[in-house]
């Protein structure tokens, strides 16, 4: 039974790997993904200036040898606000979509498994979910859960559960007829065994490719609560709240919203080429090519 499912197991991720490392675009984005994560790993020792540490006499300072990218209004260093703000940026966007993957995964398995009635009214669900946008339902979540860091990853990560959760039903429906799963139902083996041995395996691949597009999508919706003040409270440094606070100061201080703004830019592009690459190897007609 197992042995059924082997060779697809053992092969796709190979010509997966295969057609990756020949894309140029997709080493660079997991280059610049991989200096910003080392980048947040490494805040304690590459940032020059405690995050929080105000000096007022140095407030809204331009770019200088001192203070590479300026001080904000409280006379604090950008550059080390922006570091320590990928932190909390990744982390986000990180724990939201791995919780997200694991629901929406869950209940597209077990939604195009049973299907029938049941499949209906999970999707039902789901529909209504992907009729609201993105920013929107996580504005509403966030307003009802408050401010604070679990509810601003609970929030986005709800707004990613219905996209994981069809791209894991359509693969379900069309795995539950093939043989290798029947012939788990001859030797009387439970849905739930099925499901976790046979199916999801071979589909895993697909929900881990779109999850590095949603990864994006996740950290431009935690810069955008933080923007409106629904996201980390302050003191706490964040791309989106260094972004509103540079909006505050868009005229007398430019450098307070452009450098957080491109820091977001360059993870949102990063993520989008490895994210492409990923799924452009994963596409049979894309690789027949």
């Amino acid at each position: 039974m197992s042995d059924a499912a082997a060779p697809s197991l053992e092969s796709r991720p190979g010509r997966l790997w295969l057609a990756l490392s020949q894309n140029r675009l997709a080493w660079i984005g997991l280059a610049l993904l991989a200096l910003i994560v080392l980048v947040a790993l490494l805040a304690p020792w590459l940032a020059p200036y405690d995050p929080l540490e105000q000096n007022i006499a140095a407030r809204l300072e331009p770019p200088s040898a001192e203070y590479w990218l300026g001080t904000d209004s409280y006379g604090r260093d950008v550059l080390s606000r922006l570091i320590y703000g990928a932190r909390v940026s990744l982390f986000v966007g990180f724990a939201a979509i791995v919780v997200a993957m694991l629901v929406g995964t869950t209940i597209g398995v077990i939604s195009g498994y049973v299907g029938g009635l049941f499949d209906q009214i999970v999707m039902g669900v789901l529909d209504v979910m992907l009729a609201f946008p993105t920013l929107l339902l996580g504005l509403m979540i966030a307003a009802m859960l408050g401010a604070s860091l679990e509810n601003l990853i609970i929030a986005i990560a709800v707004t990613e559960i219905a996209p994981f959760a069809r791209v894991a039903r359509a693969p379900t429906i069309s795995l539950r007829e093939r043989d290798f799963v029947e012939a788990c139902r001859s030797y009387g083996c439970g849905p739930v065994r099925i499901m976790t041995r046979h199916i999801l395996p071979n589909m895993m691949s697909d929900v881990v490719v779109m999850s590095s597009l949603w990864l994006a999508s996740a950290i431009r919706t935690e810069a955008s609560l933080s923007f409106i003040g629904l996201g980390v409270p302050p003191p706490t440094a964040t791309w989106g709240s260094m972004i509103r606070e540079g909006f505050e100061n868009i005229l007398d201080a430019w450098w307070l919203a452009v450098f957080p703004s491109l820091a977001i830019l360059v993870t949102v592009l990063a993520l989008n080429l490895l994210g492409d690459a990923l799924r452009d190897a994963s596409d049979p007609r894309t690789q027949s090519r």
